[in-house]
């Protein structure tokens, strides 16, 4: 008797789930020009900075184009900065075009999105101030290394704040709107950022290992 009804809220609890999920993806036109302009921006930044990164580390094509490595991280930088501002104005241009969740619709859920905000700034500042400009934007690609990892805060917190800062003002504004499609979008980021990640961890340590074999040798 006790596994039958076990069962029986397993039933019940799927069915609760699969009704909110249904709920959801009835405030989701994922057909709109909008969303998919903001999918389409969220996945291109990650996989355009790796690409031309990647590329000025074999060729030093940007630094021979800028006349130097400090103006030509600078440059891209600078085009990651409003390339991002880009997708941020798409996301909110997705989650004003389309319907509300009434679920979402309370002070709860609002002030929680605040909160989710705030702390993705802290994250996010934090981490520009620990790294610099250089080394928040692809500093070591153009062999502008920094002395040693940094360990302080934000990086004690998590090892990627400025990704899952981003990631956490992006889910504290759609919780800030009630958008079911600002929940889908961050999704989004949080995945590309993890993409991102895989690449990036191992590419970079290999980078500082060179290095270090180097100064071995000297």
């Amino acid at each position: 008797m006790e596994m039958s009804s076990e069962r029986g809220v397993h039933r019940n609890q799927s069915k609760v789930d699969m009704s909110v999920m249904a709920d959801v993806l009835n405030h989701i036109d994922v057909y709109d020009p909008r969303f998919c302009v903001a999918v389409i921006a969220i996945i291109f930044n990650p996989f355009f900075w790796n690409v031309v990164a990647r590329w000025e580390h074999r060729t030093r094509g940007l630094t021979r184009l800028f006349g130097g490595p400090y103006l030509a991280c600078y440059c891209l930088g600078t085009l990651i900065i409003l390339l991002n501002v880009y997708r941020s104005h798409s996301m909110t241009v997705a989650m004003k075009a389309q319907a509300r969740w009434e679920v979402m619709a309370s002070p709860e859920v609002f002030y929680a999105g605040a909160a989710l905000m705030a702390m993705g700034s802290v994250l996010v500042v934090t981490s520009f101030l620990a790294l610099g400009f250089t080394g928040t934007f692809l500093g070591d690609y153009f062999g502008i290394l920094m002395e040693e990892k940094v360990k302080g805060f934000p990086f004690n917190v998590t090892e990627n704040p400025m990704y899952w800062g981003s990631t956490a003002n992006y889910l504290g504004l759609a919780f800030m709107n009630a958008s079911p499609v600002g929940l889908v979008l961050t999704a989004v980021v949080a995945i590309s950022y993890q993409v991102a990640i895989i690449f990036e961890g191992p590419f970079t340590e290999d980078i500082y290992r060179q290095r270090a074999q180097c100064c071995k040798h000297k």
